[in-house]
């Protein structure tokens, strides 16, 4: 996978956030529907956003300290 490809998934999963936010569900007499599970939605976020991270290099970095000792 690529750092396009993953910023295209962030994007349309942005998106989809989005329609969902004016409306996740609607009723019609007794029947109700849901649009989509917004949890997920933001769990898919959260995925591609640490799939753009570390494509792009920004991901987390480790520190090493070393003491020098002269034995």
């Amino acid at each position: 996978m690529d750092l396009t490809t993953a910023k295209q998934h962030l994007d349309a999963w942005l998106n989809a956030e989005l329609a969902v936010s004016t409306g996740q569900s609607y009723r019609i007499g007794t029947r109700q529907l849901f649009r989509a599970n917004l949890s997920e939605i933001k769990e898919r976020i959260t995925y591609w956003q640490r799939e753009v991270s570390r494509l792009s290099g920004q991901g987390k970095r480790k520190v090493f300290r070393a003491v020098p000792r002269d034995l």
